[in-house]
């Protein structure tokens, strides 16, 4: 999800006077489906997520999720869905019974492609096999488990509800429900992190063979525990070493990475997250989604919805609570903040069949860029070097003005 900025829109070198032209393709269309509640509010999350009542209002958050899903569709008729992501919070925290009746109702409003994703987040504290069993057969094809770390100590100071031996096990619970696809969710960098409990960390996740690896570095964000009282975390240089070290293991485990913190098992890349990455179009239902879609007229919409729970499910209110269409000056920012954490970048062309501008609009930051060695000098691709990656906003910099 990209939070909109009350900033002064951003002018990129060259793109201020450039007309756009109508989109000669519209990109892929996915669905990202928010359910806001957890069963406790963890010291580092940012996330719109909000600490559940002992029943949750599953018929009625299921019924606002299909209005809210009905006011978008005048804007992606005939189109078909190429992923769903169920995202939170924690959303198996709902019934197989809840999600079967959304899922339903979301096919009877939008084609599904035949090899549609579907994923959804899970925690081990919430791991039932009969639950899962039931979510696989109602077509969810991906899971992508929060584990964070398998230490209890960790655990303990992110204020995850679950421990080691339930992170193992549920990993095992995944396959045997079925899921042959499924993603674990690890972090570095944790309060008073070793080289050796990182790695510790990472070789149970590789242990446990899931298809996908999200690793990625826990930073403090505003508006949360961690930023009001943070813990103590590990010296850069022990940060460094994490990073090589555990990059070097997740290859010789045939985990390639494709993203900044994305490491897949061939064939496995999110296709979801790709799509995100590749500007590729998502409609967003549920408190605090967002949204972007394209139209045939050039025209790219970002939308956000309604944050609160309580006021996403009063009839009296709205569930948009915003729209954003993007200007030239804004779109090549928008495109590449997100195309260029893709290890291999993505194809030049691309960039003009997604926004609708010249790539000639770009040449004057791209050759500031190659110069200092942050992009690689290849015509077809728009794709960072390997200092590119590791400095991205100095990279972004560079098509600023």
């Amino acid at each position: 999800m990209t939070l909109e900025s009350s900033a002064p829109p951003l002018i990129f070198g060259g793109t201020a006077q450039s007309p756009r032209a109508a989109l000669p393709t519209l990109p892929p269309l996915a669905l990202y489906i928010h359910i806001p509640w957890c069963v406790r509010k963890c010291p580092y999350c940012d996330f719109n997520s909000h600490t559940a009542s002992p029943v949750l209002p599953e018929e009625e958050y299921v019924d606002a999720l299909l209005a809210d899903l009905d006011q978008d569709l005048h804007a992606v008729y005939g189109r078909e869905l190429s992923s769903i992501f169920f995202g939170g919070g924690t959303p198996s925290l709902f019934s197989a019974e809840a999600l079967g009746r959304l899922l339903k109702g979301v096919e009877q409003r939008i084609a599904f492609a035949s090899d549609i994703e579907i994923t959804l987040e899970a925690n081990p504290g919430t791991f039932e096999q009969e639950k899962f069993v039931a979510y696989r057969k109602l077509g969810i094809n991906r899971l992508s488990i929060g584990i964070q770390s398998f230490q209890e100590e960790k655990l303990k100071a992110l204020g995850r509800i679950h421990n080691g031996d339930e992170a193992v096990r549920a990993a095992g619970m995944a396959r045997q429900a079925g899921f042959d696809n499924f993603n674990l969710d690890l972090m570095h960098g944790l309060p008073d992190q070793s080289l050796d409990d990182a790695l510790g960390d990472l070789r149970q996740a590789i242990a446990l063979k899931p298809t996908h690896l999200s690793w990625y570095q826990l930073t403090l964000e505003p508006n949360t525990v961690f930023w009001n009282q943070p813990p103590t975390l590990p010296e850069d240089d022990t940060l460094w070493d994490i990073q090589e070290a555990g990059q070097a293991l997740l290859a010789e485990h045939g985990y390639a990475q494709y993203e900044v913190s994305a490491y897949a098992q061939p064939g496995r890349a999110a296709r979801h997250n790709l799509n995100y990455w590749s500007f590729g179009d998502f409609i967003g239902i549920g408190a605090g989604a967002h949204g972007k879609l394209s139209h045939p007229d050039g025209r790219i919409v970002r939308t956000w919805k309604t944050r609160l729970p309580k006021d996403y499910l009063n009839p009296a209110k709205s569930f948009q609570a915003g729209e954003k269409a993007l200007t030239n000056e804004e779109l090549p920012f928008e495109f590449l903040m997100n195309a260029l954490r893709l290890t291999e970048g993505v194809e030049s062309h691309l960039y003009p069949q997604r926004t609708g501008l010249t790539l000639e609009s770009l040449a004057e930051g791209r050759r500031e860029a190659e110069q200092s060695g942050l992009l690689q000098v290849e015509p077809s691709r728009l794709a960072a070097t390997m200092r590119g990656q590791l400095f991205l906003n100095d990279l972004l910099q560079k098509f600023l003005t």
